[in-house]
């Protein structure tokens, strides 16, 4: 008796082994790591003996753990969840993930997801990963404030604006109206019809933008107009706690994530004091505005080649992806906007944010038509970052000209990659 019972449990034991599907995801939200593990629970109802196993690292951490895994060929993920900012590490060489075009073509989530969105996670016409998030930038700024020295939001529809009523409010009230980084250099280069790179891989194509941009800016900070924070960056917590609940600016960019995750995350005072409007732009030469918006950082979901079963972890992804329910839920636990379209007909994407006290969703929604395209490179990631930590910040307290900047900044890309 106790011998069949044993060996009942052996098949028991080799049967559960034998159905039971597990597949690993890495993740570079913290935040994040809840949902995934609610997603695969539900995925499991309909796919019995599936598993995951969901592993969460920092922002920066994730791209440091993939790349090692990826240079000695063990423990790697089936599943990675990457920043646009750091796809491009990826790209220099043959891409340690799946195309997914014809996979994304059959699904339909070529035509549901935001075309701008799916050319981020795009190098060389193969699509490498689905975007989780419209990421579209926008302007935050003090409500209350703006009440009290009488500033309309419909007033700062240029960045030119902004320096004519930043300069007012300087000299009346000794008041600073807006907070910038170096995150903030490419998003401007885009409103205004630029990028980092060309479709040809030319670096700063149109360097007389690039500089204009530095200089409008660098005039904007020695007028204490424009300034950044003590530490250097609007993601920074202590920027929040500090300057902007002290009222030492009226104004921030941001991506929706931004206003999701950081205000209510670092500011949860603050709330029903900061409202959202559109990301002052520059007029065309036909008297038009840009681009109100453009976008900056947003997370993707791409399948490693050495993945154990491509079909399942597909079957996951388009799950998540699809899933209009669980793309209403990441936006309402304060990760991110979805890039998902048919996900915006969600009531609770659309409604008053309890934060904001106004409807985000419809804003974004409103300047979704407006996101101006990125171009994909390989040494994308290393412009983003040596100009927000080496050039942007001395431009803005003068240690260095725009022209001298820039120039600087290409001989430091050149360096790296050599001429191109």
């Amino acid at each position: 008796m106790i011998k069949n019972f044993f060996y009942a449990c052996i098949l028991i034991c080799f049967q559960q082994s034998l159905f039971s599907e597990q597949l690993s995801l890495w993740i570079s939200s913290f935040q994040d790591q809840v949902y995934y593990e609610k997603m695969a629970e539900i995925f499991a109802k309909k796919n019995k003996g599936f598993e995951l196993e969901v592993k969460a690292y920092g922002f920066r951490e994730m791209p440091d753990k993939l790349g090692v895994a990826l240079r000695t060929g063990e423990g790697l993920p089936d599943m990675v969840q990457l920043d646009e900012t750091f796809f491009g590490v990826f790209l220099n060489g043959p891409s340690p993930f799946l195309d997914l075009t014809q996979l994304a073509k059959k699904s339909k989530l070529d035509k549901t997801l935001h075309p701008r969105r799916l050319d981020v996670f795009t190098y060389k016409k193969q699509l490498l990963g689905l975007p989780q998030s419209l990421s579209a930038m926008m302007l935050y700024y003090r409500k209350d404030l703006f009440e009290e020295y009488g500033i309309k939001p419909e007033e700062l529809q240029t960045w030119e604006d902004m320096a004519i009523i930043g300069e007012e409010l300087q000299d009346s009230q000794g008041q600073r109206m807006l907070a910038l980084d170096g995150t903030l250099f490419d998003v401007l280069l885009r409103q205004k019809g630029s990028d980092l790179f060309d479709e040809k891989g030319n670096f700063l194509p149109d360097e007389k933008v690039a500089i204009d941009v530095l200089q409008e800016f660098a005039e904007m900070s020695q007028a204490q107009i424009a300034v950044m924070p003590d530490r250097g960056s609007i993601f920074d917590p202590v920027f929040f706690s500090g300057d902007l609940e002290a009222g030492e600016v009226l104004c921030v960019a941001g991506a929706d994530w931004y206003g999701l995750d950081l205000f209510q995350q670092f500011a949860p005072g603050m709330e029903g004091l900061w409202g959202m409007m559109p990301l002052p732009t520059w007029r065309g030469e036909d008297g038009k505005l840009g681009p109100r918006t453009a976008t900056f950082a947003g997370q993707g979901l791409m399948i490693c080649k050495a993945t154990k079963d491509k079909d399942l972890a597909w079957e996951f992804l388009e799950f998540v992806m699809k899933n209009k329910e669980a793309n209403a839920e990441r936006f309402l636990q304060g990760n991110s906007f979805p890039a998902y379209l048919p996900a915006w007909k969600n009531e609770d994407l659309l409604k008053e944010h309890p934060y904001f006290k106004q409807s985000m969703g419809n804003l974004l929604v409103e300047l979704a038509d407006e996101i101006p395209p990125v171009v994909v490179d390989p040494r994308r990631p290393q412009a983003i970052f040596l100009m927000q930590e080496n050039y942007f910040g001395s431009v803005m307290f003068g240690a260095l000209s725009p022209k001298e900047a820039i120039s600087q900044y290409r001989e430091a890309m050149k360096q790296s990659w050599g001429k191109r």
